[in-house]
């Protein structure tokens, strides 16, 4: 029996976290998980100790990659808009017809 699976003396189980590289699992996460581990990794690099700043900032330049990928993707598959016609400009000599007309009717 080791030390970290067991409290001395009472033979209950202890859980040790375990350290989960993320790097690999960035593409796969949804837009949502995304945003909110992007949101956690820029808290614990504020907030966190020494050992969470240090991951945050090895990971967050692999979310920020990844949103980047993401906005590019999106952008290129969205629709191309059509450009928009342009309204003719009036003439002083038309606008002048135009109020004269509205103001016999």
């Amino acid at each position: 029996m080791s030390t970290e699976t067991e409290k001395a003396g009472n033979g209950q189980a202890v859980h040790v976290p375990a350290i989960v590289d993320l790097r690999d699992r960035v593409p796969t996460l949804d837009d949502k998980a995304l945003a909110t581990l992007r949101a956690n990794a820029l808290r614990l690099k504020e907030t966190g100790n020494a050992r969470q700043q240090a991951s945050a900032e090895d990971l967050l330049p692999v979310i920020e990659a990844e949103l980047a990928i993401r906005r590019e993707k999106k952008r290129a598959d969205a629709p191309a808009k059509a450009p928009r016609a342009a309204k003719p400009k009036k003439t002083k000599a038309k606008a002048k017809a135009a109020d004269a007309e509205s103001a016999e009717a």
